[in-house]
């Protein structure tokens, strides 16, 4: 089997491909992501997926490689990471009580045969009504500052959550089953 490299420097999209059993390599994107291109949050993810993928793709002959790009978006409208904690209790109090719209493009690229795949895949996210009390203490444990939307669904972040419609792994990063799906398409069965 051809060599996988993730090019990402994600710790939750290498947890995830942990959990295929696969054997990869990571190696990070130098990709320039330009997230001001006028563009659908699935066709941007799409986009930016594809660039991280093509710029490693680019160096080694013969691999597998995989990129993605992950946004949470709240009212057609795409949430970063917060800067400050001001900045996490200000998007906190805007994501309280509403359905965020998670978007992770991915791209498989066989470097061999020139074949690739760029997908989307879209999971809802229910957020509970929260109080100014539960978002000074959620931002005082530091959390929110480096997730994309001030939330993480794998720490403490989850008890903020009353719903997941869809893939929870694409909530974390990386659509696993989706990924598994496509991955079939050049030769690669999980199971």
């Amino acid at each position: 089997m051809k060599q996988i490299i993730l090019a990402s420097t994600s710790p939750r999209r290498q947890e995830i491909m942990s959990k295929t059993g696969l054997k990869f390599k990571v190696i990070p994107s130098n990709y320039e992501e330009d997230m001001t291109l006028k563009l659908t949050p699935i066709k941007l993810a799409k986009l930016l997926s594809r660039g991280k993928a093509q710029s490693i793709a680019k160096k080694y002959q013969n691999h597998i490689i995989i990129g993605a790009d992950t946004f949470v978006v709240l009212e057609k409208k795409l949430l970063g990471k917060p800067k400050s904690p001001a900045e996490a209790k200000t998007m906190l109090k805007a994501i309280s009580g509403k359905i965020l719209l998670i978007v992770t493009g991915f791209t498989i690229i066989d470097t061999e045969s020139g074949k690739s795949i760029s997908k989307a895949t879209e999971t809802k996210v229910h957020i509970k009504k929260l109080s100014n009390s539960e978002i000074i203490n959620y931002v005082k444990t530091k959390e929110p500052l480096d997730k994309a939307g001030a939330f993480g669904v794998q720490e403490m972040g989850a008890v903020i959550i009353k719903k997941i419609e869809g893939d929870f792994y694409n909530v974390m990063g990386l659509p696993i089953f989706d990924l598994a799906q496509e991955l079939k398409k050049f030769g690669i069965n999980i199971l």
